[in-house]
């Protein structure tokens, strides 16, 4: 079994189901809620277990009850949440998240500002049995030391770019970074996702991707930049599926599937989960997966 460390936020989300996004300030009422657990890191660790992969999480959380529910369920999915770290007095992260009948999200979330950015708690090495880190950006000093955890063992460290990397060492020290469309352009100045990508390519010897939800995914190869397409289904919550795809990506590397399969991997994951409702609830199984890859492939 390949295993992945993964490090960053985790928090509880209400997810609310509408027909359409709110406008002005009045009652509205919910066709559906699903409490789940979520976070960018939160999530992946949750797909990689359903995958079949080992997963630890390290993230920082209040000495409460919300944290209390958010390591309950973790542990209920397999992850192994021994470096979570409580802090008192504070609160866990949470999100209030609409989606409405297109599958598209509106998310208000809060992370405590008091939250410490210090990484001295963390291991001095990755966990035995773990073949790849995954990091996202919400704690700058944290995923800084999870990838150089990663170089000096010599494994894939991937770096979920959703937001401008907060660390101006962070793309540069992981081996592999996914950015989400928004974060690229932020980083690159550039609107157009092949010019950012190729932009930021020449500044560092990471490999590099965009992905792009139905649009599919680019990533330069050999210097040039390539385009993967997206696995046509019909949408119904797009919630977590950015984060399924980086925690199944994250686990393809540690398997040693070479990046073009890997990311035909975490795309039939990430679209599977799009087709359920209830963020990372609807993250899907290893069965599911190649049952899906088996059937794109006739």
């Amino acid at each position: 079994m390949a295993g992945v460390f993964c490090l960053g936020i985790a928090t509880l989300d209400y997810v609310y189901s509408v027909e359409a996004m709110p406008t002005r300030g009045e009652k509205y009422r919910s066709r559906g809620l699903a409490v789940v657990g979520g976070g960018c890191a939160g999530n992946a660790s949750v797909a990689i277990a359903r995958l079949g992969g080992a997963c630890w999480l390290a993230t920082r959380l209040a000495d409460d009850l919300t944290g209390d529910q958010i390591v309950a369920d973790l542990k209920a999915e397999g992850v192994d949440a021994a470096f979570a770290r409580r802090v008192a007095g504070l609160t866990s992260p949470v999100s209030a998240i609409l989606v409405d009948a297109e599958g598209e999200r509106m998310v208000i979330s809060h992370s405590d500002p008091a939250m410490p950015e210090d990484a001295d708690w963390l291991p001095p090495r990755l966990p035995e049995g773990a073949d790849a880190v995954l990091a996202d950006t919400r704690w700058g000093e944290g995923a800084l030391a999870a990838l150089k955890l990663a170089r000096a063992a010599g494994v894939p460290g991937v770096l979920d770019g959703d937001r401008r990397p907060p660390h101006p060492e962070l793309v540069g020290t992981a081996s592999h970074v996914a950015f989400s469309q928004q974060a690229l352009r932020e980083l690159s100045g550039e609107e157009d996702p092949r010019a950012g990508l190729a932009k930021v390519a020449a500044d560092v010897p990471t490999w590099l991707a965009v992905t792009l939800g139905k649009e599919g995914v680019l990533h330069v190869e050999q210097g040039e930049v390539r385009h993967s397409p997206a696995f046509p289904v019909e949408t119904v919550d797009t919630l977590g599926a950015g984060d399924v795809w980086h925690g199944a990506f994250a686990l393809a590397l540690a398997e040693g599937q070479a990046e073009a399969d890997a990311i035909r991997f975490a795309s039939a994951a990430a679209a599977i989960k799009c087709t359920r409702f209830g963020g990372r609830s609807g993250a899907p199984g290893r069965d599911e997966v190649e049952r899906f890859l088996a059937e794109a492939s006739r």
